[in-house]
């Protein structure tokens, strides 16, 4: 189930099964030690496969230092006055908690971020809906896309599901990528924030060129060959 699905939640594995959650998190050890998986709160995944959508319970529990991280670097990026978009991704959602008291006008089709900061006096918050999608939290789809081609942005903070130097920048999900495809149309300065764990992979769907993006934050620093190869494509890196 975890090779096919790419994540799993312990609770509703044991419901499944019919079996204990402590039954499960054995197996999943199990299953770790013999290199199949990785473990992480509330449940398990993996990355192997083009088609490597996780869940968003998963997302938000791995790799949450790293995304502290870019968004700390990001932060920097944006000054008040700005009208910025944010997506769905979980390192967009720590950015938007950095936002704190600057002025800003803010895009977004997460209802987690819009959570965050619709009490924001100082914030002009505009929330791009659609058909909500519940396990990403978040708004996409024809609907969506259509309502963003009203605005502008001065700077776009998305994110991917993998990063490839011979294959570009995609995602699992087609309507996320198409939903990117169109902020970077709408975006003056296009920011692509992602962690380590992203480079070297490449997903199912197509989202964009390195040409379509200025720059690349992440959180350790990249390879010599990795920085040569945005260097040639004049990608800005914060790494």
């Amino acid at each position: 189930m975890v090779l096919e699905k790419k994540s799993v939640i312990v609770s509703d594995l044991a419901a499944m099964f019919g079996v204990t959650e402590e039954t499960i998190r054995r197996d999943l050890k199990a299953l770790e030690e013999e290199g199949v998986l990785n473990r992480t709160y509330g449940g398990a995944y993996v990355l192997d496969g083009v088609e490597n959508e996780v869940n968003l319970k998963i997302r938000e529990t791995i790799y949450i230092e790293s995304k502290k991280n870019i968004a700390s670097k990001a932060i920097k990026e944006i000054q008040n006055g700005d009208s910025i978009f944010l997506d769905n991704s979980t390192t967009a959602y720590y950015l938007a908690l950095l936002l704190k008291d600057m002025r800003l006008t803010v895009l977004t089709n997460s209802l987690k971020i819009t959570n965050a900061l619709c009490e924001k006096d100082n914030i002009k918050l505009i929330t791009i809906g659609g058909r909500y999608h519940k396990e990403n939290d978040a708004f996409y789809g024809l609907a969506t896309v259509t309502a963003l081609a009203q605005y502008n942005v001065d700077k776009a903070f998305i994110s991917c599901r993998s990063l490839s130097m011979q294959k570009g920048i995609s995602d699992s999900v087609e309507e996320l990528a198409n939903l990117r495809q169109s902020v970077i149309k709408r975006s003056n300065k296009v920011y692509m924030i992602a962690d380590y764990s992203k480079f070297d992979k490449n997903s199912f769907i197509n989202t964009c060129t390195f040409d379509d993006i200025h720059v690349v934050i992440t959180d350790k620093p990249l390879s010599d060959q990795w920085h040569e190869f945005l260097d040639t494509n004049r990608v800005q890196y914060l790494d």
